[in-house]
């Protein structure tokens, strides 16, 4: 799932190992879902928006939402 975590979390001024720490995954599992390796869990996303102060829709986007 394309995502815009990079773009998000360099804006809050936040590194992986800190937006991992703040949803509690590991900074790898992060690297993974940030590079498209992984799609998170539907909690997980919403807790990742929640931590970068986006809307879900913002954050993640669908094959429906270009």
């Amino acid at each position: 799932m394309k995502n815009r975590i990079k773009e998000l979390r360099a804006g809050k001024g936040l590194s992986q190992a800190k937006l991992a720490d703040m949803v509690r995954i590991s900074r790898q599992s992060l690297n993974a879902i940030e590079n498209e390796r992984h799609d998170p869990s539907v909690s997980l996303a919403f807790a990742i928006a929640r931590a970068l102060d986006a809307p879900v829709i913002d954050v993640f986007i669908g094959k429906d939402n270009t």
